[in-house]
């Protein structure tokens, strides 16, 4: 339950373990994750960050625990519409049309050339890009992209795996500028982050893994590696 004050989570684990073969990715992890916030998730590599992200729309099955979704084990829910209203946009981006604006109807066939174009603008890059081939599209922008197809879907819920990797400054804050917007629309939105200066700007809640185990959460004022820069 959540303490008094603090919002209801959208997305519960209990008792969660992921093994794979011999490896142990996550170890008993219990949290949550609260509802209309941004969750951080932080850790070294090979902590169990992506794993953990990937279980919260069934890209990852449990060895052992559960995962709930709105008070419901996500087993319970329909894979396909668990994966709109919890959407998943992976570090390496996955581009499957031949233009821009094809691609943000993958999900969307009925979206308006002017909301693509929209969409676009918010992410920082031009309107005007929607007619542009994919194929020329740079790793950063195209990471950008994939964010946009999703977003065009209108999701409950945001996973990000590291947004930001391969932006330069400028479309770092654009991005940042957006998660801000959308947890102050209500969305939840759950970010894997090594930037210690980015989770400072924009976490509300923290939750720090270690060899697959959580081992600290909180808002990012109270994380202790957080405030040691590490």
């Amino acid at each position: 339950m959540p303490v008094s004050g603090e919002p209801s989570p959208v997305l519960t684990l209990d008792g969660v373990t992921v093994r794979r073969a011999s490896t142990l990715l996550l170890h008993d992890v219990t949290c949550q994750v609260p509802a209309g916030a941004c969750t951080v998730l932080v850790g070294p590599s090979g902590a169990g960050k992506s794993t953990l992200l990937r279980l919260l729309n069934r890209f990852e099955e449990p060895t052992a625990g559960a995962v709930t979704y709105r008070g419901r084990p996500l087993p319970a829910w329909d894979v396909l519409a668990l994966r709109r209203e919890v959407a998943l946009v992976a570090q390496q981006p996955v581009l499957l049309a031949d233009r821009l604006l094809d691609e943000l109807r993958i999900g969307l066939p009925a979206l308006a050339e002017a909301d693509a174009g929209a969409l676009l603008r918010r992410l920082g890059l031009p309107s005007g890009a929607a007619d542009r081939a994919t194929s020329s599209l740079s790793g950063g922008e195209a990471q950008r992209v994939c964010l946009a197809r999703t977003l065009a879907v209108a999701p409950r819920v945001l996973l990000l795996d590291e947004p930001t990797s391969a932006l330069d400054a400028y479309a770092t804050k654009a991005v940042e500028t957006v998660i801000g917007e959308l947890v102050a629309d209500g969305m939840s939105v759950v970010v894997v982050s090594h930037d210690t200066a980015q989770v400072r700007r924009i976490a509300d809640h923290v939750l720090v893994l270690e060899s697959g185990r959580l081992i600290d959460s909180g808002s990012a004022d109270k994380i202790s590696s957080l405030q040691e820069g590490v």
